[in-house]
């Protein structure tokens, strides 16, 4: 039912002329995916008061409200075409009244964690692109049938909207940016084996995708309400710094079931790392963090390390965001292993010296769709100097690409052998001592691959070349002597 609905709106999206790429088909779907589970989620606690005896105060005003404008229905509780908006009422609602409401929630909240607050920032951020009322108005009557009132129906459309996600990815343009491989994903986690109790964080989180999974991993039927409310409220954080991922992860968050997500929408970037406090730590990072990009020099200034690549500022800030003995796991260019400029060798020296680095995952060009660089995992724990790191070159047997991505099997050889650092083919380990000890070169260089043929002389190169000619030619003039 859910898919049918999301291909309908899909149709109803790529029909307005306002909407023009898989970036923009998921942000107008977000807002009102969100409002929609707004309403859901009001309803419920609404019914849940009545039960109680107690009164509830909805935190959106009569006018405003999903079942105001948006699904008016009449005293038989069926739509109520004749009171609905369409056409460019409709548009005229939303962009002048509509947004301009929501978005005073910002000014308003006090707590930046509270739904309110969120309200007021997702529609600070995001604007109307539809421009047919009528669109809008077909699109609002599909997502209206769609019912945030159960765990399985959370469950299915959060499927949903990962696959929009992903489709985003595979779009081009920069939507790469918003997915990571979930498969990889799912391996880091159960790498660093996060506990109930322990905070994770991901402080360039785009879609949210690492704490989504994280939670999908943790939750547990068996969970008491204690540690249900741990899990909801104490134990997933995130920081973006771009609009429409911030979106996106709320609303993902939300549809895996994490009702008021701890994610703030901001630069984390902006923030001086020596001013991180013990109560700003948690327990565990997991991130894949942009790279290529530049921050300004002010930002920079942030960061004992200076560079101009945005990856080394937030492994710097990574490292600090750690409680002692905390676990992290982060993505990164495999460059960062090899290059002798100043800042990757003062970082490489940092990150030994400071955290036990004891996984590097090597892994293969076409992991990251549109990405164009080869990339690394580096999982560490902060507290004790590395003293040997175990490499893993993932292999998968095949061209990875947009119809054929990485998959769990393909990580299941590595997240088996991970705990004991075994040797194999693909793995083998380095004691710190013998690095170089200026560079701290941590290239990977698998010891058991087998050696590849030695290059060849180019007379003898050209030789085979004009042998080869010689026998086309003559096989040539076989096939014309037989015409």
């Amino acid at each position: 039912m859910f898919e049918n609905a999301f291909n309908n709106i899909d149709r109803a999206l790529r029909n307005d002329e306002g909407l023009a790429s898989e970036l923009d088909y998921a942000e107008q779907t977000s807002w009102l995916l969100f409002l929609k589970y707004l309403a859901d989620l009001e309803q419920e606690r609404e019914d849940e008061a009545a039960l109680e005896g107690k009164d509830y105060q909805p935190i959106l005003d009569p006018q405003h409200r999903w079942a105001s404008w948006a699904a008016p229905k009449d005293e038989q509780g069926e739509p109520d075409h004749n009171a609905a908006q369409t056409g460019q009422d409709l548009i005229d609602f939303v962009n002048g009244k509509l947004f301009p409401y929501l978005k005073t929630f910002q000014a308003e909240g006090t707590d930046a964690d509270t739904l309110e607050y969120k309200i007021g920032q997702i529609f600070a951020e995001i604007t109307n692109r539809f421009r047919s009322g009528y669109s809008l108005r077909e699109v609002i009557d599909i997502v209206d049938t769609l019912d945030f009132g159960s765990t399985q129906a959370k469950h299915e459309l959060s499927d949903l909207y990962e696959v929009r996600i992903k489709r985003m990815g595979n779009a081009g343009r920069n939507g790469g940016e918003y997915y990571t491989p979930r498969a990889l994903i799912r391996a880091m986690i159960k790498v660093v084996d996060p506990k109930i109790g322990e905070s994770i964080y991901d402080g360039a989180c785009g879609s949210a995708g690492f704490l989504c999974e994280a939670w999908d991993m943790m939750r547990r039927d068996d969970l008491s309400s204690a540690e249900w409310d741990t899990l909801q409220r104490k134990t997933f954080y995130g920081q973006e710094k771009k609009s429409l991922a911030y979106v996106l992860g709320v609303m993902n968050m939300i549809l895996h079931g994490i009702e008021t997500p701890a994610v703030r929408h901001t630069n984390t970037l902006a923030e001086n790392v020596l001013d991180i406090q013990e109560a700003d730590r948690h327990d565990i990072v997991l991130a894949n963090p942009p790279f290529g990009g530049g921050e300004r020099k002010e930002v920079q200034q942030n960061f004992p390390i200076k560079s101009g690549e945005t990856a080394y500022l937030f492994l710097q800030h990574f490292i600090r965001k750690l409680k002692a003995g905390g676990r992290g796991a982060v993505v990164i260019k495999n460059t960062f292993l090899s290059n002798t400029d100043n800042a990757s060798v003062e970082l490489r020296k940092e990150l030994l010296a400071s955290c036990n680095l004891h996984t590097v995952l090597d892994c293969p060009g076409g992991t990251f769709q549109g990405a164009g660089v080869k990339t690394v995992v580096l999982f560490f724990e902060k507290g004790a100097p590395t003293r040997k790191v175990w490499y893993y070159q993932l292999d998968p047997g095949r061209s990875l690409g947009k119809t054929n991505p990485l998959n769990d099997d393909d990580l299941a050889e590595f997240v088996a052998l991970q705990p004991n650092k075994a040797d194999s083919e693909k793995s083998w380990s380095v004691a710190v001592e013998a690095l170089d000890q200026d560079t701290f070169d941590l290239s990977v260089r698998n010891p058991n691959a087998p050696e590849e043929a030695p290059l060849r002389e180019p007379a003898e190169i050209i030789e085979a070349m004009l042998a080869r000619d010689a026998e086309t030619a003559q096989i040539l003039e076989d096939i014309r002597g037989m015409l």
